[in-house]
């Protein structure tokens, strides 16, 4: 056994832990926001999470939405087209996405709070960074051409519908235009980039890093339960449209945590087998 398979199967074990999942709930409640000019803690704590979310630095910059829209456009197509060819260049850049979506979406700048953090969507989103990183390197996403099931195929439409993000971001009301799917801010935003890139590694599981998919759905799964209560519940008459445009996310992540959880043994063979083939 190489050291590489040695740390992947030892990552698998750990990740399937009881604690590990409630050590990583405990987290959302143990790991506050940050303002350079204070708040009254523990009072202000969502108010100053809700507040970096609504104003964070990456909204300042729409000009870039469309590089970040065409980026991952071309790689999904390359992948189809060239598959293992081009999976490295697609793992690092979507590492580079969460590093994005950790540093743009998790800080604001702004008169009341000064500079704001919120911490726990930066380490999470960062530990998912990390983890795309690993796979950068130890490639194990196989993305060879094979025969599926033609079901597992439902992830394809909400992905969709999430990177295309169909609103009027003036209003926040449906909005279909096409050109969306090149504009909209879909491409600088956890929420809609991660239904995307877990849908599309549970076309191709088991023959994809496990490790990688569980936790990028795990922590995909969480800020999907969050959006849910925030949406339908505190703001159901203006966030209604949004909350539904994160139901992809939580549905995918909610599939992709499940199926990585599933049959260890034979997905681990499948990997060592395609491993090998490589070798």
């Amino acid at each position: 056994m190489t050291d590489q398979t040695h740390k992947r199967d030892r990552l698998e074990q750990i990740t399937r832990k009881w604690w590990f999942f409630l050590l990583f709930v405990l987290l959302w409640f143990v790991i506050p926001p940050y303002a350079s000019k204070g708040y009254s803690f523990p009072e202000e704590w969502q108010d100053v999470a809700f507040h970096v979310l609504g104003k964070a630095v990456v909204y300042s910059y729409p000009q870039l939405y469309p590089i970040f829209k065409i980026i991952p456009i071309l790689l999904i197509v390359s992948i189809l087209i060239c598959c293992n060819k081009v999976a490295r260049l697609f793992n690092i850049y979507v590492a580079i996405s969460y590093v994005i979506f950790a540093l743009g979406q998790s800080i604001s700048v702004t008169e009341k709070y000064g500079v704001a953090i919120c911490t726990i969507n930066l380490v999470m989103f960062l530990a998912v960074a990390a983890l795309w990183v690993w796979e950068a390197f130890a490639v194990q996403n196989d993305f060879t051409p094979g025969k599926r099931p033609i079901w597992k195929y439902w992830v394809v439409p909400l992905a969709l519908l999430a990177f295309w993000y169909p609103t009027n971001v003036q209003t926040g009301k449906p909005d279909f235009d096409p050109i969306y799917i090149f504009t909209s801010p879909a491409g600088v935003a956890f929420c809609l980039m991660t239904p995307v890139y877990v849908g599309l590694l549970t076309l191709y599981y088991p023959k994809v890093n496990i490790v990688t998919l569980r936790v990028t759905s795990l922590v995909g799964l969480s800020i999907g339960i969050a959006n849910m209560f925030t949406n339908f519940l505190m703001k159901p008459s203006t966030n209604w449209w949004n909350g539904v445009l994160h139901i992809p996310l939580l549905v995918i992540s909610l599939y992709g945590l499940i199926i990585s959880l599933r049959r260890p043994h034979a997905a681990k063979q499948i990997s060592e087998e395609t491993q090998s083939a490589r070798d």
